[in-house]
């Protein structure tokens, strides 16, 4: 054996090398990152139902004057959530996904922990839980993704590695993973959404960590599917119209929904430049009073992230024809509010809404039409017409409706990308990176005012 060591030095510095510590110990940290992330996304999800279960036991069955609580409690909770983003948590606005983008396109580590840092996982998912509690219609899906890319950005401070937005690809990927149990979503949402410039030296880290947060979510949670198991299956010969149907007038509202967010946006942070505290607070509340009108005049069914609203449908339960339209519209005050939430779920009770109301108009199963409707309108939405037909096969577990899904996710893609040509996440990224560039010039005037 010496002699083969001898005659071969480069296996024993290979040994040498694998047993070092400044080997492994990246690797051990980056793991630990994954296993994290996949820990705090469970117990995030427990909290968020937690907080939603509350805010409905609160109403009761919203007779009396417990229906109208959410006049009080949601205005309120609207106020206090922007304020603490806005005073002690700036940056956590909003779903996270577009700050997490944005820190991909930061070179500079300061201002990339402006949007990724341990601060923003308590504020990101403190804030969260509080707009649940008080009836905002949000999810913690988007959340997740921030705060996944902060704790692998974390790890690679503590692990000394350079591949920084690598490892915020790898950790908004397993964030999406482990909030759904969806995998394979997570790694078409980090190739198409999140890294629209992908690299291939990212695919091991973006797979390690899926694997390793999956493997957390999976020993605490076990094996699911998000919205149970859907055994209904398309018929193309009779079904056609329902799938052109969903997948265009479902693309339209995702974009219409995009505008209004983006639009509203844009102007809000103009007329909040004079007074950034006094008018932010002022618009959480005229959007928290909103929200809780169109809650209380829908018998509370816009509340919270929707879920039992989607699930009901694709299981079979038709929704009122009018659920789209009002969750659509909470959907938006609660985005353009400044608190922080994500619109994942939502969106998808939104898109079920849109296929239940279709169902009617062009007959068929409510659940088939539920399932086309959040293809068509999440695509839409996004703009990533992939990440929309995955992540809805993976939520129900059904792999037959596959062509179906994917037929009704492009034509909303085609049909958003018509109507708006900035996806969403992507144009809301582009204000934290102009938010960073006038910091860095209003601070490169004070160092150096001559230049």
């Amino acid at each position: 054996m010496a002699g083969v060591r001898r005659r071969y030095p480069m296996l024993r510095r290979s040994r040498v090398l694998w047993g070092s510590r400044r080997v492994w110990r990246p690797r051990l940290v980056f793991w630990s990152g994954a296993i994290a992330v996949g820990v705090i996304s469970v117990l995030f999800a427990r909290l968020a139902d937690v907080a939603q279960t509350g805010f409905h036991a609160l109403l009761g069955a919203g007779e009396g004057w417990r229906g109208l609580l959410p006049l009080a409690i949601t205005p309120a909770g609207f106020v206090a959530c922007a304020w603490l983003a806005h005073v002690y948590f700036p940056n956590s606005q909003g779903s996270g996904i577009p700050q997490a983008i944005a820190a991909r396109h930061l070179r500079d580590e300061d201002e990339r922990e402006r949007l990724l840092s341990l601060k923003m996982i308590v504020g990101k998912i403190g804030l969260t839980l509080v707009g649940l509690l008080c009836g905002a219609s949000i999810s913690r899906e988007g959340p997740t993704v921030q705060v996944g890319a902060s704790v692998m950005l974390q790890a690679a401070r503590w692990g000394g590695i350079t591949q920084a937005k690598g490892l915020i690809l790898a950790g908004s990927a397993a964030g999406v993973a482990a909030a759904f149990n969806t995998p394979l979503a997570g790694i078409v949402f980090a190739i198409e959404e999140m890294g629209r410039t992908y690299q291939a030296r990212t695919n091991g880290l973006v797979l390690t960590a899926v694997i390793f947060a999956g493997l957390a979510s999976l020993g605490l949670s076990g094996n699911y599917t998000y919205f149970g198991i859907s055994e209904e299956t398309v018929s193309f010969a009779s079904q056609w119209p329902l799938i052109i149907g969903c997948g265009i007038i479902g693309g339209a509202c995702g974009a219409l929904f995009s505008l209004l967010v983006l639009t509203a946006t844009r102007r809000i942070r103009r007329w909040n430049t004079l007074q950034p505290v006094k008018r932010t607070l002022v618009v959480a509340a005229a959007c928290g009073l909103g929200v809780a009108l169109i809650g209380i005049a829908c018998g509370g069914l816009t509340f919270g992230t929707g879920y039992d609203q989607a699930r009901g449908a694709i299981e079979g339960t038709p929704l009122p024809w009018y659920f789209f339209i009002a969750k659509l519209a909470a959907g938006v005050l609660s985005t353009i509010s400044g608190i922080p939430g994500g619109l994942f779920a939502p969106s998808l009770a939104v898109g079920a809404g849109v296929g239940s109301t279709l169902g009617l108009v062009f007959g068929g199963s409510a659940g088939i039409a539920a399932l086309l409707g959040m293809a068509g309108y999440f695509a839409g939405v996004v703009q990533a017409p992939m990440t929309a037909f995955v992540i809805i096969l993976e939520m129900t577990g059904n792999h037959d409706n596959v062509i179906a899904l994917m037929c009704a996710s492009v034509l909303g893609y085609g049909t958003a990308r018509v109507i708006s040509r900035e996806p969403l996440y992507h144009a809301l990224s582009r204000l934290f990176i102009a938010d960073a560039i006038r910091r860095r010039r209003a601070e490169t005037a004070i160092t150096n005012p001559v230049a």
